[in-house]
């Protein structure tokens, strides 16, 4: 029968360990909180909620924040834009940051070097908001959907993940499919995409919560706001006031039981939702594609 030994904790040990409780329950306190109270306030009647004192309970219960947002068909357009962007831009970016990885890892690739060097001098120098706005107006994309895709669907540091990712693949493996026949495009995409799923999970999670917290290039690039996806028109909705002037009397009623804080906290967490329902099935990924596809002193 195994012996087990126990390391007797000295009392400086246990204050350490009580000090570290501490600071990590207030931290994760400070972090939730925010979103909590957010949560609270939405479902809470807004006559009410002018009183304040809203701290970690609501005390009138109501649905009629989130029946408001509903009910607005330019909020769900924008939803509908900011699933697209994320399905439409995820895809692109995954597969064209593949391409280039694999391209820079690609031993037979001569100038591989001068690429890796180019892109990572992009990772320190940028041309800035008014450079980028002249070549996106020059490209024509102007008021097009495809300039909240394009200019972010190459990213050196996504390159470099999957870089440095496909670099731990056992040349051996490629070497076998040239000799089988194999092309580089079967290559990459029979050989080195299915054995890089943590990096390409993390990669989907970079792109998916990129592209439906972004806002400001919708801002920018598009000209209506019925092009803009929900985050861009959740920023209009909160920087303007709303007009009553020319409400029905059935509109005002609906009106009446909420105010501008509580709608506009029902949009917030209906619109943060997604990402959190999402990320617990990519978490797994992100440590491992994190640490296995990272830059190696």
């Amino acid at each position: 029968m195994r012996k087990v030994y126990y390391i007797k904790q000295t009392p400086a040990g246990r204050v350490f360990d009580a000090v570290n409780g501490i600071v990590i329950a207030l931290l994760m306190f400070l972090m939730i909180y925010p979103f909590w109270n957010m949560l609270i306030l939405s479902f809470n009647d807004g006559t009410d909620a002018l009183l304040g004192k809203l701290y970690f309970w609501p005390r009138v219960w109501t649905l009629a924040n989130y029946e408001y947002v509903f009910k607005n068909r330019d909020l769900l357009h924008g939803a509908l834009v900011s699933v697209l962007r994320v399905v439409v831009g995820t895809v692109t970016g995954v597969i064209c940051n593949a391409l280039l990885g694999y391209i820079v890892s690609c031993r037979q690739f001569y100038g591989r070097k001068f690429m890796r060097v180019l892109f990572i001098i992009t990772m320190y120098f940028g041309g800035g908001l008014i450079p980028t706005y002249l070549t996106i107006r020059a490209l024509g994309l102007l008021g097009s959907f495809w300039a909240l895709i394009l200019p972010g669907a190459v990213s050196a540091y996504n390159m470099i993940l999957l870089l440095n990712f496909f670099k731990t693949i056992p040349s051996e493996l490629e070497e076998a499919a040239l000799i089988d026949g194999a092309g580089h495009w079967r290559i990459l995409w029979g050989l080195y995409v299915p054995c890089s799923l943590p990096a390409i999970a993390t990669l989907t999670l970079f792109f998916v919560v990129g592209h439906w917290n972004e806002w400001f290039s919708a801002q920018i690039y598009l000209n209506r706001t019925e092009q803009y996806p929900l985050q861009s028109y959740l920023q209009v909705l909160l920087t303007q006031s709303k007009n009553t002037q020319n409400l029905s009397l059935k509109e005002l009623e609906e009106l009446a039981k909420v105010n501008n804080r509580t709608f506009n906290s029902a949009q917030i967490v209906l619109s943060t939702l997604p990402v959190l329902l999402v990320y617990p099935f990519l978490q797994r990924y992100f440590v491992t594609g994190l640490t296995l596809g990272s830059v190696k002193g």
